[in-house]
């Protein structure tokens, strides 16, 4: 299959057959990339397994009812449930068919949680507002003294609406809209919907190996950030300060490069605003490659600390079973024993020669564990791309024209996982809709499902292990 994709609109199924071939795919190992609709009352699926890639479409349902998928396929639950949120179609037999988000028309007082009469349980309610500075999400814990048997979160106080703004203007503009989708991910996103519209010019784009040092440059800051937050919630405190640290000397590679830590204003349709001069190529080694000393040292001590071991073994486990049902990406996947990669599934670059890292016991050891690992994979990445890099090559492509009646699909491996971009276009070239999946969508029901049967006190720590965004579910 070729990353990204862009092709005419697919044949309208028959309902019954569209369902039916659903159900048949998953049978056979394909995983719901995303499920959606479109204000033209067309329903879209669109399913992956080992580079393959599936793309069905039908017509909403007479009735706007069917038989829910979830019921067999728990991968769909939180696209189905968007599909009722957003249309209106009742998927019949959903094990938990709520609301995605939190209007403000609505209150946690109306909000259907999980609920229980017996005296043996007790709730106990975080957020939406925290003590830190982060965004508005809500848990609530029912548990039986200190352990908790069942978590619900509840996103979606921010909906932003950002999948409309990419429906406004001219949708080669819109890269500074791509970067703040998730501002952690600015490199992951910006370059999926890059890919998107340079699939819909048939445009080949230019200094492809910058675009990959740049977008594993962002997988190692934030693996970096996350081994430090971890480090701290165990009073590790020499692991907190050294990652940290460590983090800054790798964003501040991409500040030198770009003029962002982030990395924003990189990319941009076509190729890249900043390219990497000898000087700076030469630099950027030298730097990084003391960095990676450093981290393999910290890393190294972390996760061989008994006290450190003692909070991150057998805590906040996600099983293999688990994660391979709910549709799970990234590193929780990873630490469960799935080998899943777009990388290596779907590559951008034909040429590179990756292999996912896995652990199995799917604790926050595991997740550590990869996250550590992934970093290193991830210099070596960036060491063979910044060796064979010409001393001056193009930065950017000419853009061609706007194809009219053209679906295109474009899916990157950020650090949280599998990232899907879809956009459609209608006969005047314009954008019929744009659609977002952030690997944070479907990963929060991993965290729900990690802190059954553990202590409420390490939450915290199965939080950060996980990491998730809150504004890259609530677009």
């Amino acid at each position: 299959m070729k990353n990204p994709l862009c092709m005419e609109q697919p044949e309208m199924l028959e309902n019954d057959v569209f369902f039916s071939r659903i159900i048949a795919l998953c049978q056979s190992g394909f995983y719901p990339l995303c499920l959606f609709g479109s204000q033209t009352k067309v329903l879209y699926c669109v399913l992956g397994y080992s580079g393959k890639l599936e793309v069905l479409t039908t017509s909403f349902p007479p009735g706007n009812n069917y038989s829910s998928l979830s019921v067999e396929f728990p991968a769909f639950l939180i696209f189905e449930r968007l599909l009722y949120e957003e249309y209106g179609l009742e998927p019949l037999g959903h094990p938990w068919l709520k609301p995605v988000r939190c209007y403000k028309n609505s209150s946690l007082k109306t909000y259907p949680f999980f609920s229980s009469k017996t005296p043996l349980l007790h709730e106990v309610g975080v957020g939406p507002v925290h003590a830190g500075v982060i965004e508005p999400g809500h848990f609530r814990f029912s548990c039986c003294g200190e352990k908790v048997e069942y978590l619900e979160i509840q996103l979606g106080y921010q909906h932003r609406g950002v999948e409309k703004l990419f429906t406004k203007g001219d949708i080669w503009d819109k890269v500074s809209l791509a970067e703040s989708i998730a501002g952690d991910t600015a490199i992951g996103h910006s370059l999926a919907y890059c890919s998107v519209v340079e699939s819909l010019t048939d445009t080949i784009p230019a200094a492809m190996p910058v675009r990959i040092i740049a977008l594993e440059l962002e997988r190692i800051a934030m693996h970096l950030s996350v081994l430090s937050a971890l480090a701290g919630d165990v009073a590790y405190i020499m692991g907190q300060n050294l990652f940290a640290a460590l983090r800054t000397t790798v964003i501040n590679s991409s500040l030198a490069l770009c003029g962002s830590r982030f990395g924003k204003r990189w990319l941009c349709p076509g190729g890249v605003n900043y390219g990497i001069s000898a000087a700076q190529k030469e630099a950027m080694q030298n730097v990084l490659t003391q960095a990676k000393k450093q981290i393999i040292f910290t890393a190294e001590a972390m996760l061989s600390e008994t006290s450190v071991l003692s909070r991150f073994d057998d805590t906040g486990i996600v099983s293999s079973e688990l994660s391979l049902l709910y549709g799970f990406t990234g590193v929780i996947a990873k630490a469960a024993g799935l080998a899943l990669d777009v990388r290596k599934e779907f590559p951008l670059m034909e040429a590179v020669d990756f292999m996912p890292v896995t652990e199995f016991s799917g604790d926050v050891y595991a997740r550590a564990w990869v996250r550590y690992k992934e970093i290193i994979q991830s210099f070596e990445i960036v060491e063979k791309q910044l060796y064979n890099l010409p001393d001056s090559f193009d930065l950017c492509s000419k853009m061609g024209k706007v194809k009219p009646n053209n679906l295109a699909i474009a899916i990157v491996e950020g650090f949280r996982g599998r990232i899907v971009h879809v956009a459609k276009t209608d006969q005047d070239s314009e954008t019929e809709f744009y659609r977002i999946f952030d690997p944070s969508l479907v990963n929060w029901q991993a965290l729900a499902i990690a802190v059954q049967g553990e202590g409420i006190s390490d939450f915290p720590l199965c939080n950060k292990s996980f990491d998730l965004s809150y504004c890259g579910s609530d677009l």
